[in-house]
């Protein structure tokens, strides 16, 4: 503990953004970097607390105490070795994880938490400026060989890890690049996909192979890959969308989130020559969903020129207070203001929508809403609130429900739970042997940090059934769902 006093002599201080009418104006990140010597007074917050409960908050079981102090000293390679100990990707998540480990940080009981995840970017970037991220190949290759199917972090980190244990690993992805939902969803204001490329980059020199633009079941067929692969692992993600089967909803004008977010994404990297063909500019855009996806839709839909942008959320306004059922060290469902929300746009809570409105032509112009009240587990409509909002575009960011029951999943037999996922025991693996399952496949859409888990789990699990013994970390089991947000 460089510092017994850090925690009450400095105050949380985060990095600003860059101001609003200047980032709007273009698709890079919307944060200025930190000076290092406030972000290493920020370190020195951590408060040596005798339980470091931000272990537990956070699934990877990050060591933030250790990394806090070493960066206070100045003893960055250091900081770097304990965290790429637990973590495959901090760059990843010190850009887009919710932090459940800040909201279970001990300081954060009765004062403001220790910019934790900002302190992990930090770390990883300095890592990556000054060259010291090298590849790690395997001394010895195993003979094995494995075939992991998708390129979202949990893929990626399950590769990885098998790599570096002396495997031969194919990642398949049905994208023309690799990242999956990180490349394709991320808009690049949160993300630049530059980020990706370079830790791609490392992992090729490991040794770890891409095969991209495969659509697994239909280019490649499951008995081909199981006759060539001693182990495949299942990281297709949860991408079956949740729709909202309204009057209407035919209509022109009306796009999930997900296929409009990777037009955004091609727009801002210069890879179409014209306008996208979903396009906000102009556009009076509603947007159903008051979740990260849909705050990712309002970045976008604002850097194209929308008209006007509203965010609709059918749940009441969150408190700006822990909820008392919601009690440290759990994540509190608080109100939040991401960076998209204070560019544009209006937040409206407890509505309910009734109908997709058309015009002579048939294509949108309105959408029919009601206020609503929860009550008894139920929502009621309010009478007399119903009203129209002109709508040109509506994005629906409502989530998903599992992941797609394509002819690859259909042709290996596994099989599916109650809830759309795939199932898997205590050890990854599904009811067909060989064949492993991690990430949102599995264990439902949640949080980049749950998936970077799995996959270093998953990863051990694969590594044991091959050779009998692993020396991979496990941080997770599939029924550990401590903390999952």
């Amino acid at each position: 503990m460089g510092d017994p006093r850090g925690f009450i002599s400095t105050p949380r201080e985060t990095p600003k953004r860059r101001p609003v009418d200047v980032r709007i104006q273009d698709w890079r990140e919307v944060y200025e970097v930190q000076d290092f010597a406030a972000l290493q007074k920020q370190a020195s917050r951590c408060m040596d607390c005798g339980i470091p409960f931000c272990h537990q908050g956070c699934p990877l079981g990050n060591l933030i105490p250790e990394w806090n102090d070493l960066i206070w000293r100045d003893e960055k390679s250091e900081a770097m070795d304990r965290l790429h100990s637990t973590n495959n990707f901090p760059e990843f998540t010190g850009r887009l994880c919710p932090a459940p480990c800040e909201t279970s940080c001990v300081l954060g009981i009765n004062a403001d938490p220790v910019t934790i995840k900002q302190v992990e970017l930090r770390i990883v970037e300095e890592a990556f400026g000054s060259g010291s991220v090298k590849p790690l190949a395997p001394d010895r290759l195993s003979g094995k060989t494995i075939a992991v199917i998708g390129s979202g972090p949990s893929g990626l980190a399950a590769a990885q890890q098998l790599t570096r244990a002396g495997h031969t690993v194919v990642v398949y992805e049905r994208a023309e690049k690799i990242g999956g939902l990180l490349r394709y969803g991320i808009p690049e204001f949160k993300m630049e996909k530059s980020i990706i490329d370079r830790r791609i980059s490392q992992m090729e020199k490991e040794g770890t192979r891409f095969r991209c633009g495969v659509n697994v079941g239909v280019d490649v067929t499951a008995a081909s890959l199981r006759s060539k692969y001693d182990a495949i692992v299942m990281a297709v993600g949860a991408s079956k969308w949740r729709d909202l089967d309204i009057p209407g909803r035919e209509l022109n004008g009306i796009y999930q989130a997900m296929e409009f977010l990777p037009w955004g994404n091609k727009q801002a990297l210069n890879e179409i020559s014209e306008a996208p063909p979903i396009n906000a500019a102009g556009k009076h855009v509603i947007i159903l969903g008051g979740g990260d996806t849909g705050a990712d839709c309002l970045g976008t839909s604002i850097r194209q020129g929308a008209a006007s942008v509203t965010q609709i959320e059918i749940m009441p306004r969150p408190t700006q207070e822990r909820p008392t059922s919601q009690p440290w060290p759990t994540y509190p469902m608080i109100y939040r203001v991401s960076s998209a929300h204070e560019e544009a746009g209006e937040r409206l809570y407890a509505i309910s929508t009734e109908e997709f409105v058309a015009d002579e032509a048939g294509n949108l112009k309105a959408l029919k809403i009601v206020e609503t009240k929860f009550e008894n587990g139920k929502f009621e409509k309010i009478p007399g609130t119903e009203r129209d909002l002109k709508a040109d575009l509506v994005l629906l960011a409502l989530g998903f429900t599992g992941p797609e029951q394509n002819e690859f999943i259909k042709e290996l037999n596994v099989t599916i739970d109650e809830r759309g996922n795939i199932m898997r025991d205590s050890k990854f693996s599904s009811e067909v042997e060989g064949v492993f399952v991690c990430g949102d496949a599995g264990r439902g859409q949640s949080l980049i940090v749950w998936a970077i888990a799995e996959g270093r789990s998953a990863a051990a699990a694969v590594d044991e059934f091959l050779v009998g013994r692993t020396q991979l970390p496990a941080p997770i089991a599939p029924t550990d769902r401590s903390f999952s947000i």
